[in-house]
């Protein structure tokens, strides 16, 4: 990250993914667990797609490396849609293998 933008930007996109995860509850300690919960389950998954994502890119750029920052940024945006999804999915009382 070389100038404030990046740095704002980057702050920005960690507070979407933790906002998009965010699970409120009757208390600040029930709020904590769910969210941490969501989180548990939701990182594998934006892991998953942004290494492949990490990869593919990689692989088109003749193996040049993605920056670390550059990772970190790829994995809190797709963990911003795979919160959203799950939180479609919870709030719409479907829920997941119901």
């Amino acid at each position: 990250m070389e100038n404030i933008r990046e740095k704002i930007s980057f702050y920005l996109t960690v507070a979407g993914y933790m906002l998009f995860n965010l699970r409120p509850a009757a208390n600040l300690a029930e709020t904590v667990q769910y969210t941490l919960w969501q989180c548990l389950q939701t990182v594998p998954y934006a892991a998953g797609i942004t290494w492949f994502i990490v990869a593919v890119l990689q692989y088109m750029s003749d193996g040049e490396k993605v920056p670390w920052d550059r990772r970190f940024r790829l994995f809190f945006t797709i963990g911003i849609f795979v919160g959203l999804v799950y939180a479609i999915i919870e709030y719409t009382g479907t829920g997941i293998g119901r």
